[in-house]
Protein backbone atom coordinates (compact mmCIF):
# COMPACT_ATOMS: atom_id res chain seq x y z
CA UNK A 1 0.00 0.00 0.00
CA UNK A 2 1.43 3.36 -1.03
CA UNK A 3 2.19 5.76 1.81
CA UNK A 4 1.09 9.39 1.75
CA UNK A 5 3.09 11.69 -0.53
CA UNK A 6 3.12 15.48 -0.24
CA UNK A 7 4.59 17.51 -3.07
CA UNK A 8 5.15 21.20 -3.78
CA UNK A 9 7.67 24.01 -4.34
CA UNK A 10 9.55 26.50 -2.24
CA UNK A 11 7.53 29.62 -1.42
CA UNK A 12 8.45 32.72 -3.39
CA UNK A 13 10.14 34.95 -0.80
CA UNK A 14 8.42 38.00 -2.31
CA UNK A 15 4.93 36.66 -1.52
CA UNK A 16 3.49 38.29 1.58
CA UNK A 17 -0.03 36.94 2.13
CA UNK A 18 -0.45 33.46 3.70
CA UNK A 19 -3.89 32.93 2.18
CA UNK A 20 -2.47 33.82 -1.24
CA UNK A 21 0.22 31.16 -0.88
CA UNK A 22 -2.19 28.44 0.18
CA UNK A 23 -4.78 29.31 -2.48
CA UNK A 24 -2.13 29.19 -5.19
CA UNK A 25 -0.91 25.78 -4.03
CA UNK A 26 -4.41 24.32 -3.84
CA UNK A 27 -5.30 25.66 -7.29
CA UNK A 28 -2.37 23.70 -8.75
CA UNK A 29 -3.01 20.54 -6.72
CA UNK A 30 0.15 21.01 -4.64
CA UNK A 31 0.31 19.70 -1.08
CA UNK A 32 3.66 20.94 0.28
CA UNK A 33 5.81 24.04 0.38
CA UNK A 34 9.17 25.01 1.81
CA UNK A 35 9.80 28.45 3.32
CA UNK A 36 13.05 29.94 1.96
CA UNK A 37 15.60 31.67 4.21
CA UNK A 38 14.36 35.15 3.28
CA UNK A 39 11.14 37.07 2.93
CA UNK A 40 8.16 37.60 5.19
CA UNK A 41 7.61 34.06 6.40
CA UNK A 42 11.19 33.56 7.59
CA UNK A 43 11.34 36.96 9.28
CA UNK A 44 7.84 37.42 10.70
CA UNK A 45 6.54 35.09 13.43
CA UNK A 46 2.97 36.28 12.97
CA UNK A 47 2.97 35.63 9.22
CA UNK A 48 4.65 32.24 9.71
CA UNK A 49 2.06 31.27 12.31
CA UNK A 50 -0.79 32.24 9.98
CA UNK A 51 0.77 30.32 7.09
CA UNK A 52 1.23 27.27 9.30
CA UNK A 53 -2.37 27.31 10.44
CA UNK A 54 -3.70 27.55 6.90
CA UNK A 55 -1.30 24.83 5.72
CA UNK A 56 -2.39 22.46 8.49
CA UNK A 57 -6.06 23.11 7.78
CA UNK A 58 -5.53 22.20 4.12
CA UNK A 59 -3.20 19.20 4.63
CA UNK A 60 -0.19 21.03 3.19
CA UNK A 61 3.16 19.83 4.54
CA UNK A 62 5.26 22.83 5.53
CA UNK A 63 9.04 22.88 5.87
CA UNK A 64 11.65 25.61 6.23
CA UNK A 65 15.13 26.05 4.74
CA UNK A 66 17.71 27.74 6.95
CA UNK A 67 20.12 30.32 5.48
CA UNK A 68 23.14 28.93 3.64
CA UNK A 69 25.48 30.47 6.24
CA UNK A 70 23.58 28.66 8.98
CA UNK A 71 25.68 25.51 8.84
CA UNK A 72 27.37 23.50 11.56
CA UNK A 73 30.91 22.13 11.50
CA UNK A 74 32.89 25.38 11.56
CA UNK A 75 36.62 24.75 11.88
CA UNK A 76 37.09 27.72 14.20
CA UNK A 77 34.99 29.31 16.91
CA UNK A 78 34.11 32.96 16.54
CA UNK A 79 31.79 35.34 14.73
CA UNK A 80 30.78 33.01 11.87
CA UNK A 81 29.89 30.14 14.18
CA UNK A 82 27.93 32.45 16.48
CA UNK A 83 26.07 33.83 13.46
CA UNK A 84 25.24 30.28 12.32
CA UNK A 85 23.86 29.40 15.76
CA UNK A 86 21.71 32.54 15.62
CA UNK A 87 20.35 31.72 12.16
CA UNK A 88 19.46 28.16 13.12
CA UNK A 89 17.96 29.31 16.41
CA UNK A 90 15.74 31.81 14.57
CA UNK A 91 14.83 29.21 11.94
CA UNK A 92 13.77 26.80 14.68
CA UNK A 93 11.60 29.49 16.25
CA UNK A 94 9.87 30.24 12.96
CA UNK A 95 9.46 26.52 12.23
CA UNK A 96 7.84 25.94 15.61
CA UNK A 97 5.48 28.88 15.12
CA UNK A 98 4.47 27.55 11.69
CA UNK A 99 4.27 23.89 12.71
CA UNK A 100 6.84 23.00 10.03
CA UNK A 101 7.81 19.34 9.91
CA UNK A 102 11.55 20.00 9.44
CA UNK A 103 14.21 22.73 9.21
CA UNK A 104 16.59 21.98 6.33
CA UNK A 105 20.22 23.06 6.73
CA UNK A 106 23.55 22.43 5.02
CA UNK A 107 26.35 20.37 6.59
CA UNK A 108 29.16 22.85 5.92
CA UNK A 109 32.56 22.19 4.38
CA UNK A 110 35.69 20.09 4.82
CA UNK A 111 37.84 23.24 5.30
CA UNK A 112 41.06 21.28 4.93
CA UNK A 113 40.06 18.57 7.41
CA UNK A 114 39.52 14.87 6.91
CA UNK A 115 35.93 13.91 6.18
CA UNK A 116 35.62 12.22 9.58
CA UNK A 117 36.97 15.24 11.45
CA UNK A 118 34.50 17.50 9.62
CA UNK A 119 31.56 15.19 10.42
CA UNK A 120 32.66 15.06 14.07
CA UNK A 121 32.68 18.87 14.17
CA UNK A 122 29.15 19.02 12.76
CA UNK A 123 27.94 16.54 15.37
CA UNK A 124 29.64 18.40 18.23
CA UNK A 125 28.22 21.77 17.21
CA UNK A 126 24.75 20.28 16.73
CA UNK A 127 25.01 19.16 20.35
CA UNK A 128 25.59 22.78 21.36
CA UNK A 129 22.65 23.86 19.19
CA UNK A 130 20.46 21.25 20.84
CA UNK A 131 21.19 22.64 24.31
CA UNK A 132 20.46 26.18 23.12
CA UNK A 133 17.16 25.25 21.51
CA UNK A 134 16.02 23.16 24.46
CA UNK A 135 16.43 26.13 26.79
CA UNK A 136 14.09 28.16 24.56
CA UNK A 137 11.58 25.38 23.91
CA UNK A 138 12.56 25.39 20.23
CA UNK A 139 13.94 21.90 19.70
CA UNK A 140 12.29 20.98 16.40
CA UNK A 141 13.30 18.37 13.80
CA UNK A 142 16.21 19.38 11.58
CA UNK A 143 17.22 17.86 8.26
CA UNK A 144 20.79 17.86 6.93
CA UNK A 145 20.88 18.09 3.14
CA UNK A 146 22.93 16.00 0.73
CA UNK A 147 25.11 18.45 -1.18
CA UNK A 148 26.14 18.74 -4.82
CA UNK A 149 29.94 18.99 -4.78
CA UNK A 150 31.78 15.70 -4.99
CA UNK A 151 34.91 16.65 -3.06
CA UNK A 152 33.27 18.49 -0.20
CA UNK A 153 31.27 17.53 2.86
CA UNK A 154 27.68 16.44 2.34
CA UNK A 155 27.56 13.04 0.62
CA UNK A 156 24.66 10.77 1.47
CA UNK A 157 26.99 8.78 3.72
CA UNK A 158 28.05 11.98 5.51
CA UNK A 159 24.51 13.14 6.20
CA UNK A 160 23.33 9.68 7.25
CA UNK A 161 26.19 9.42 9.74
CA UNK A 162 25.29 12.84 11.15
CA UNK A 163 21.63 11.83 11.41
CA UNK A 164 22.51 8.53 13.08
CA UNK A 165 24.53 10.38 15.74
CA UNK A 166 22.18 13.32 16.40
CA UNK A 167 18.69 12.46 17.55
CA UNK A 168 16.85 15.53 16.24
CA UNK A 169 18.38 15.38 12.75
CA UNK A 170 17.29 13.39 9.69
CA UNK A 171 18.75 13.16 6.17
CA UNK A 172 17.37 15.37 3.41
CA UNK A 173 17.85 13.62 0.08
CA UNK A 174 18.54 15.99 -2.79
CA UNK A 175 18.40 13.74 -5.84
CA UNK A 176 19.59 16.48 -8.19
CA UNK A 177 22.73 16.83 -6.08
CA UNK A 178 23.27 13.06 -5.97
CA UNK A 179 22.74 12.81 -9.72
CA UNK A 180 25.43 15.47 -10.22
CA UNK A 181 28.02 13.98 -7.86
CA UNK A 182 27.50 10.49 -9.33
CA UNK A 183 28.12 11.82 -12.86
CA UNK A 184 24.53 11.17 -13.85
CA UNK A 185 24.08 7.70 -12.34
CA UNK A 186 20.55 8.17 -10.96
CA UNK A 187 18.78 6.70 -13.95
CA UNK A 188 16.98 3.65 -12.55
CA UNK A 189 14.83 2.64 -9.62
CA UNK A 190 17.62 0.81 -7.80
CA UNK A 191 19.73 3.95 -7.46
CA UNK A 192 16.83 5.87 -5.97
CA UNK A 193 15.80 2.99 -3.72
CA UNK A 194 19.35 2.55 -2.45
CA UNK A 195 19.54 6.18 -1.35
CA UNK A 196 16.11 5.99 0.27
CA UNK A 197 17.14 2.81 2.11
CA UNK A 198 20.20 4.55 3.60
CA UNK A 199 18.02 7.38 4.88
CA UNK A 200 15.32 4.99 6.08
CA UNK A 201 17.89 3.17 8.19
CA UNK A 202 18.71 6.23 10.33
CA UNK A 203 15.23 7.71 10.70
CA UNK A 204 12.60 7.19 13.37
CA UNK A 205 9.43 5.37 12.23
CA UNK A 206 7.17 8.43 12.23
CA UNK A 207 9.39 10.74 10.17
CA UNK A 208 8.49 11.35 6.52
CA UNK A 209 11.28 11.25 3.96
CA UNK A 210 12.18 14.83 3.07
CA UNK A 211 13.33 15.09 -0.56
CA UNK A 212 14.47 17.83 -2.92
CA UNK A 213 14.05 17.15 -6.62
CA UNK A 214 14.64 18.89 -9.94
CA UNK A 215 16.43 18.29 -13.20
CA UNK A 216 20.07 19.39 -12.97
CA UNK A 217 23.06 20.57 -14.98
CA UNK A 218 26.47 19.49 -13.71
CA UNK A 219 30.14 19.45 -14.69
CA UNK A 220 33.03 17.42 -13.26
CA UNK A 221 30.57 15.81 -10.81
CA UNK A 222 29.56 19.16 -9.34
CA UNK A 223 26.15 20.80 -9.71
CA UNK A 224 26.02 23.97 -11.81
CA UNK A 225 22.31 24.87 -11.96
CA UNK A 226 18.76 23.54 -11.75
CA UNK A 227 17.13 22.96 -15.12
CA UNK A 228 13.57 22.91 -16.43
CA UNK A 229 12.34 19.33 -16.30
CA UNK A 230 13.41 17.35 -19.36
CA UNK A 231 16.47 19.44 -20.24
CA UNK A 232 18.78 17.18 -18.23
CA UNK A 233 18.77 13.45 -17.54
CA UNK A 234 17.17 13.14 -14.09
CA UNK A 235 13.64 11.73 -14.21
CA UNK A 236 10.82 11.43 -11.68
CA UNK A 237 9.48 7.99 -12.66
CA UNK A 238 12.23 6.06 -10.81
CA UNK A 239 11.63 8.19 -7.71
CA UNK A 240 7.92 7.37 -7.79
CA UNK A 241 8.59 3.65 -8.10
CA UNK A 242 11.29 3.68 -5.41
CA UNK A 243 9.07 5.46 -2.89
CA UNK A 244 6.43 2.75 -3.35
CA UNK A 245 8.86 0.22 -1.84
CA UNK A 246 8.89 1.95 1.55
CA UNK A 247 6.33 2.05 4.35
CA UNK A 248 7.11 5.67 5.07
CA UNK A 249 5.36 8.88 3.97
CA UNK A 250 7.35 11.43 2.01
CA UNK A 251 7.47 15.13 1.27
CA UNK A 252 9.04 16.06 -2.06
CA UNK A 253 10.02 19.69 -2.67
CA UNK A 254 10.47 20.79 -6.26
CA UNK A 255 13.48 23.02 -6.85
CA UNK A 256 12.67 23.41 -10.53
CA UNK A 257 13.22 26.94 -11.89
CA UNK A 258 9.78 27.12 -13.51
CA UNK A 259 6.19 26.32 -12.55
CA UNK A 260 5.59 24.12 -15.60
CA UNK A 261 8.35 21.75 -14.50
CA UNK A 262 6.98 21.58 -10.96
CA UNK A 263 3.53 20.75 -12.32
CA UNK A 264 4.91 18.11 -14.71
CA UNK A 265 6.79 16.35 -11.89
CA UNK A 266 3.59 16.38 -9.81
CA UNK A 267 1.77 14.57 -12.62
CA UNK A 268 4.49 11.92 -12.84
CA UNK A 269 4.59 11.36 -9.08
CA UNK A 270 0.83 10.95 -9.10
CA UNK A 271 0.12 13.37 -6.29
Amino acid sequence: MRQKLHYGPAVDSAVGAPQQVVDALLERGLTACEVPPSGKFWNDYEAATELGGLAAANDIALSLHAPIAGFMGHAERGKKLNMAFGMLDHSAGIAKAAGAEVVVFHPGFLLGRSRQDAVDAVVDQLGELRARLEKKGRLVPFGVEVMGRVRDLGSIDDVCEIAARVDFVQPVLDFAHMHATSDGAFLDVEMFAGALAKADGVMTPEQPFHIHFSDIQYANRNETKHLPYGEGTLRAEPLREALERFQRPATVISESPDAASTDRIREILGV
